[in-house]
């Protein structure tokens, strides 16, 4: 009994530091690429649309296979399968570094997002399994804040490497990976867990308003990717300078960390779904008033804005929304989580896709805005349908 009671009071950080720079890693990964679309796009001789599609290539593998190899691993040891994941992530990463043509860019693309979406499953349930639950909420908080930081700082050091090359920020991803690897399988403890079914998982899909809600995170994902994934044609004709678009994605970032402080205190006074409410509100008028202000001045002050607002609404939709759908289904919050990161996935996807295809038909890249708004008002009529049904 002694010896169960110190397991359950003891906590350190020390297991826990490689699988959040396997975040970091993952983090970068996810973002790099919008500023360096033009780079990507001329060194691979296609349009600037065509390059874009490898980031919703890399969403919809993530969104649809996360669920099933998550469930196919379920009775592996955890190390195994977390070290197994990010061996896959680095060697896509490397066949997208070492690409001289699109479709094997494309290809690992994808191999990438098959080790990044079992990753991201397996480490957030490993830190379940092995962190008291009173401290669950700040390891989590941790590990996975390697996504947020990765925003806010990987992204902007990506990019600066990037001037030279493209290529450079995926080695860097690789290496930061390969890194996390060599730490994880020297000091990850192993750790065995209950295997899942797939009909688990799928189970809460059942419910109308579970469902409902994890579109409204499909639904805010797209508005945002929909212009973030083409940011640097939107912002660049105002900063024609390679430095000023890293600083801004710096901004972004910084943006996005505030937001997600800032709605995570309102989330714990105020009904999380009213804070959402607000959020989305916010989304929504921003893309109009960012579109009309940008297509009647060009304003680089009104670009920034623009940006940086979409920045704190999209960093502070995560917290309330993730309470509300744990609400919804308080008996399976894990599965739930798991849902909502394919949501997350699957929006991002959705956005980067849909953007793409505008700017392939002639759409100016500042009526992505536009597109944006349409998403969020019917992202906003869900919500509130969601929260009436509730």
């Amino acid at each position: 009994m002694t010896e169960t009671c110190a397991v359950e009071t003891e906590f350190s950080y020390r297991p826990l530091v490689w699988l959040a720079v396997a975040t970091f890693a993952m983090g970068i990964d996810g973002y790099v690429l919008t500023g360096l679309l033009p780079h990507i796009a001329a060194d691979l001789h296609v349009s600037v649309a065509a390059a874009g599609q490898l980031m919703p290539a890399f969403a919809l593998t993530a969104a649809f296979a996360g669920p099933v190899l998550g469930t196919a691993t379920s009775r592996w040891e955890r190390r195994t399968t977390i070290a197994t994941a990010l061996g896959v992530f680095v060697v896509g990463n490397l066949v997208v570094g070492l690409a001289t043509t699109y479709p094997v860019a494309f290809a690992g693309r994808v191999l990438a997002a098959l080790g990044a979406c079992l990753l991201n499953a397996a480490v957030s349930g490993y830190v379940i399994a092995v962190t008291p639950v009173r401290h669950r909420g700040k390891a989590l908080s941790f590990v996975l804040g390697g996504l947020l930081t990765a925003t806010a700082l990987g992204v902007p050091l990506g990019l600066l490497i990037g001037q030279s090359s493209w290529r450079y920020p995926m080695v860097l991803v690789a290496v930061m990976g390969t890194a996390a690897l060599a730490g994880i399988l020297r000091g990850l403890p192993r750790r065995h867990l209950p295997a899942g079914r797939l009909a688990d998982q799928l189970r809460p899909l059942g419910r109308p308003r579970l469902l409902g809600g994890l579109l409204v995170t499909t639904g805010v994902l797209a508005g945002s990717f929909t212009c973030f994934t083409y940011a640097v044609l939107i912002l660049g004709p105002s900063f024609p300078a390679g430095w000023m678009i890293v600083a801004i994605m710096f901004g972004y970032g910084v943006a996005s960390a505030l937001g997600n402080a800032i709605t995570g205190r309102l989330a714990d006074r105020f009904a999380a779904p009213h804070v959402l409410t607000v959020v989305l509100v916010v989304l929504l008028l921003n893309s109009i008033l960012g579109m009309t202000g940008l297509l009647l001045t060009s304003s680089a002050v009104i670009g920034v804005t623009w940006f940086f607002v979409q920045g704190i609404g999209n960093g502070g939709a995560a917290v309330p929304q993730q309470v509300r759908l744990a609400g919804l289904a308080p008996e399976s919050p894990a599965i739930v989580m798991a849902l909502n990161g394919s949501a997350i996935s699957l929006g991002s996807a959705l956005g980067s896709g849909l953007g793409g295809v505008a700017l392939a038909t002639g759409l100016a890249p500042n009526g992505l805005l536009g597109i944006a708004a349409v998403v969020l008002a019917l992202t906003l009529g869900l919500h509130l349908t969601v929260v009436r049904g509730s």
